[in-house]
């Protein structure tokens, strides 16, 4: 049986066409399945003003898209020193909450390069692992951790150039 050619270059025509695609688009290089984000960034945020002290952080839910509106760094009295710190950060800084219901691997997306500290019992916890893509807001960061369930914890916005950052809270997709 013989392949027709225009079969074969129609093929290889589709092939070319979605590899170009995916070159024009940044957010297509993440190496982690950030399909689940994207979704969630595709839509529109609830607005949430942050808080510049931790008594008044607002909760966050996983699973929603939300436009953090951030102050002035120098106003907000962070619970633990932010875990960055740059002459080149930006001005921007804020607290909120999360909590989530089930233990597990959890992940921060941001639309911008910023530092994010995750707080636990007053200590920061160490992410797992980090991408960040140039180019992409949809999302732009993206921070593993691992939390706990049911336990309060403190998300520190840190080093923002603009006065509103994109946040989601999602669960880790298992391989």
């Amino acid at each position: 049986m013989r392949t027709r050619p225009s079969a074969f270059v129609g093929g290889f025509l589709l092939l070319v066409l979605s590899t170009a695609a995916a070159a024009d688009d940044p957010c297509a290089a993440f190496t982690w399945d950030v399909h689940h984000e994207r979704e969630l960034f595709a839509a529109a945020p609830q607005s949430v003003a942050a808080a510049a002290k931790l008594a008044a952080a607002p909760a966050l839910a996983a699973e929603h898209l939300y436009a953090l509106q951030l102050m002035q760094q120098s106003q907000v009295i962070f619970a633990v020193p932010p875990g960055k710190h740059r002459s080149a950060d930006g001005p921007y800084a804020g607290l909120a909450r999360v909590t989530v219901p089930q233990a597990g691997a959890y992940r921060i997306s941001l639309d911008a390069p910023l530092w994010v500290d995750l707080l636990v019992n007053g200590g920061a916890l160490t992410a797992r692992d980090f991408q960040g893509r140039p180019g992409c807001s949809a999302p732009h960061k993206v921070v593993e951790f691992e939390l706990p369930a049911n336990t309060p914890l403190t998300l520190q916005f840190s080093g923002a150039q603009s006065a509103t950052v994109k946040i989601a809270v999602t669960r880790t997709p298992v391989p």
